[in-house]
């Protein structure tokens, strides 16, 4: 009966509330074991506990410290045909209780060429503090060379802190932590994990890829630390992806982010007269932070995306490598595409994850009737991940098209007004697209029977991929 009334009042999915309730009345035992072991939420309970009152503080600080980038400022920023987003900038202000801030520069990296010098040039060049959150540091050469650096940094005496997932750190072996302690880094795993080995499709971990140097210069977006991140790494193993310096005023929300994960993770307060210097504006971008996870009930980053799509007048143009959206998610791309809107989704040709690809596959033919377009590229594996709106507004971070981004893990994305920043960006999609295949509807009806079961019995296991 417990577990019943708390599956009642504490699931949004009715769905979810009709296979527990039916699982523990079914087999009491069991199921009332499983739903205490599985069901139960305690991300968010433990989060709540710890960090509720101070997640008001932090909003608090943040509405005080960054100048309030409101209708009229985006009107200045956006053209006249783009300035419907200010209604997209409200919603996300209302589900966030953040609000963008003006006076940023984001600048893309491509690959690990582009993004790893830069980001180790701003480790050795950092005088105060150090943060850096991301969720696989692997222990190859480039692992190590990022060691070097934090030890460098630790050496001139900056306060540094890293923070890798645990499963993430599993993804080579050695783990990159003993080298990060001998170095003398202070280091802590995310959420340690019971089981002894890395598994792809573990949930509620710390997906978020974010480094500050002396709370001005950050990086963020969807590149990890490792080797394969190279685009000239062995052809068959390399990874395609996108990161992004930032600086500006919205550095305080990304170095917020990471206080708050790293005293969940280890209890200690970052001090705040060290680690949250003023910042002042840097270039032309209205830019606001968006973290999502386990411990959010109202899915924050989900509501964000549906109400871009909504907006959507001219253009969405969709880049990501996993991508299993929910229903409404799928409804909206439809009705986007039914109003008119061109609707392009790039997604690899060739996962890295099969069981994704095959579920992704699946329901693909409900976007294609409609009139999206979905486009497969070419190997090597593209990890990229971005969205644009109206050639004006992108969405760049670490989150996915699917429930593990958008409901299980801990997750961070940038939401830009800039139609130079957009335009930057499309262009690299319209690269992407230069060499990528159309999937047509006629396709995807055309798989063999047992590859279509396949494809099928795979998408029932969508809410744990």
């Amino acid at each position: 009966m417990a577990a019943s009334a708390h599956a009642v009042l504490s699931k949004r999915d009715s769905r979810s509330v009709i296979a527990w309730v039916g699982l523990i009345w079914l087999a009491p035992l069991v199921g009332s074991s499983l739903y205490a072991l599985l069901g139960v939420n305690r991300i968010h309970r433990r989060a709540h506990a710890m960090r509720g009152a101070r997640l008001r503080v932090l909003h608090d600080q943040m509405n005080g410290k960054c100048e309030d980038a409101s209708s009229d400022m985006l009107a200045h920023v956006l053209p006249a045909e783009a300035r419907h987003l200010t209604s997209l900038a409200r919603l996300v202000h209302e589900v966030t209780g953040t609000p963008p801030v003006a006076g940023n520069r984001v600048t893309p990296l491509f690959n690990g060429e582009q993004a790893y010098p830069s980001m180790l040039e701003v480790i050795d060049s950092a005088r105060h503090t150090i943060a850096f959150s991301t969720y696989i540091f692997s222990s190859g050469a480039t692992g190590h060379r990022f060691v070097e650096a934090l030890k460098r940094a630790v050496n001139r005496k900056v306060e540094v802190r890293v923070l890798i997932d645990d499963v993430g750190a599993r993804y080579s072996l050695p783990s990159i932590v003993p080298s990060l302690r001998q170095a003398g880094v202070p280091v802590a795993r995310f959420l340690p994990a019971l089981l002894p080995v890395k598994l792809p499709y573990f949930n509620l971990r710390n997906h978020r890829k974010i480094l500050i140097a002396d709370g001005r210069a950050a990086f963020t977006g969807g590149m990890n630390i490792q080797e394969s991140a190279h685009f000239r790494f062995e052809q068959g193993s390399a990874i395609q992806d996108l990161h992004f310096r930032v600086e500006g005023p919205v550095v305080s929300h990304l170095q917020h982010v990471f206080a708050d994960d790293w005293r969940f993770t280890t209890e200690e307060s970052l001090k705040r007269e060290l680690w949250f210097p003023e910042i002042q504006a840097q270039g032309d971008v209205v830019a606001r932070g968006i973290p999502n996870g386990p411990d959010d009930n109202s899915g924050t980053l989900r509501l964000a995306i549906l109400g871009a799509l909504a907006c959507a007048r001219s253009s969405v143009r969709i880049v990501t490598p996993y991508f299993l959206p929910d229903d409404a998610i799928i409804n909206a791309l439809n009705i986007a595409a039914m109003r008119g809107v061109s609707v392009d989704i790039l997604l690899p040709s060739r996962n890295n994850l099969r069981l994704v690809q095959w579920a992704s596959t699946a329901l693909l033919w409900q976007l294609l009737e409609r009139g999206c377009r979905i486009w497969l590229s070419p190997p090597p594996f593209d990890h990229s991940k971005l969205l644009v709106v109206d050639h004006a507004w992108t969405l760049l971070g670490s989150s996915n098209w699917d429930p593990r981004s958008l409901r299980l893990n801990f997750e961070f994305d940038l939401e830009c007004y800039d139609p130079a920043l957009s335009l930057m960006m499309e262009a690299s999609i319209d690269a992407k697209l230069r060499v990528a295949t159309p999937l047509s509807l006629a396709q995807v009806n055309g798989r063999c029977l047992p590859v279509r079961l396949r494809d099928g019995v795979s998408r029932l296991f969508t809410p744990y991929l």
